[in-house]
């Protein structure tokens, strides 16, 4: 709906722009063809976030990943990829999965099987690095 895209969109820039102090254009085209997954908290606020689409005929990536302030540390996060992951399996089964993930994050996606492929880089001003996972049947 439009009020749950406002309120994905919010999440997102409240993450990546302001708290992360970072500058760029954080609504793309990727978001057109992605599917969405979030998860609303009681009060309707939406507290953690992802965004999945194919990259090419065998490969998947998912990205955005995002949870809110008030539920980091609270295992919300690991739900949240249990959830793109089921999505992956549901939606592209077969096809390899390849993210780059903010390098401060990557413990996070090594738990879920994820390993990481070549060198760090920098994205939109942060460091970044690929990671890859088998596909999903």
């Amino acid at each position: 709906s439009v009020n749950e895209l406002y309120k994905i969109m919010y999440l997102r820039v409240a993450t990546f722009v302001v708290e992360q102090d970072r500058v760029y254009q954080e609504v793309d085209k990727n978001d057109l063809k992605a599917i969405h997954v979030f998860k609303e908290d009681q009060d309707g606020e939406i507290v953690a976030y992802a965004r999945i689409f194919p990259t090419g005929k065998d490969t998947v990536t998912f990205g955005r990943v995002v949870t809110s302030q008030k539920v980091r540390g609270k295992g919300v996060g690991k739900e949240l990829l249990q959830e793109i992951m089921q999505a992956i399996k549901e939606y592209f089964p077969n096809k390899k999965i390849e993210i780059h993930a903010q390098v401060k994050v990557k413990g996070y996606y090594q738990q879920a099987g994820f390993s990481t492929e070549g060198n760090e880089f920098i994205f939109e001003s942060t460091p970044h690095i690929k990671m890859v996972h088998d596909r999903i049947k």
